[in-house]
């Protein structure tokens, strides 16, 4: 749910109609980093054939969201906060700079504090990304949210399954708002899908589930 929420603020805010650009950190290989956030220019490195458009620039006047910020590499940590300070970036190969106006959003599941004790995250990073800290609570905490949640995703994959499948009987309901969810939102999608191609009745029952 931290790529929806990023994207409600953007959607809701003054930029809603400028970029919005998810960066998932923890996915791009170590030696591409630099180049996917700050671009490049043809024949910066071997294998730049044409000049890229980092994603920093892309966002430009929008909002940037770096999903899974903790497990940047600590030399990328140095580049980012020097942007964040400063406001402009340089591309790979690049002799000038260029200024960016963007809205950054971080998530992460690490303990960052945990990580600056340890030595893998900067702390002048942390406080220069921590001005304002949201706390999603988990799926398990959010009363009354799952049977909505389950109702929309049943809505959003009910083409999967039987046209004769109405929705879910009180007793899969109950199961479900009993349920823990270490999974949070993708075990509930999950759930839901799986029990729309299995379901045989009219209605999904706990067993489906």
């Amino acid at each position: 749910g931290k790529e929806l929420i990023a994207l409600s603020i953007h959607e809701r805010s003054a930029r809603s109609d400028k970029p919005f650009v998810a960066v998932n950190c923890g996915a791009i290989p170590e030696n591409l980093i630099q180049s996917e956030l700050f671009g490049h220019e043809k024949g910066a490195f071997t294998g730049a054939h044409k000049q890229k458009v980092g994603q920093i620039e892309t966002a430009s006047q929008g909002t940037l969201f770096l999903d899974e910020i903790g497990d940047l590499p600590l030399d990328m940590q140095v580049n980012l906060l020097r942007f964040l300070q400063e406001g402009v970036i340089q591309r790979i190969g690049a002799n000038e700079e260029i200024q960016v106006d963007v809205r950054v959003l971080a998530a992460t599941n690490v303990d960052l504090e945990k990580a600056v004790e340890q030595g893998r995250f900067r702390e002048d990073l942390l406080y220069r990304l921590n001005v304002l800290q949201l706390n999603p609570p988990a799926l398990r905490e959010r009363e009354g949210d799952i049977s909505l949640l389950a109702q929309f995703f049943f809505e959003r994959f009910l083409s999967e399954g039987r046209a004769k499948l109405k929705g879910f009987s009180q007793k899969s309901i109950l199961a479900m708002e009993q349920h823990n969810w270490p999974g949070n939102v993708r075990e509930l999608i999950n759930r839901v899908r799986r029990a729309i191609v299995m379901c045989d009745g009219r209605l999904i029952k706990p067993e489906d589930l």
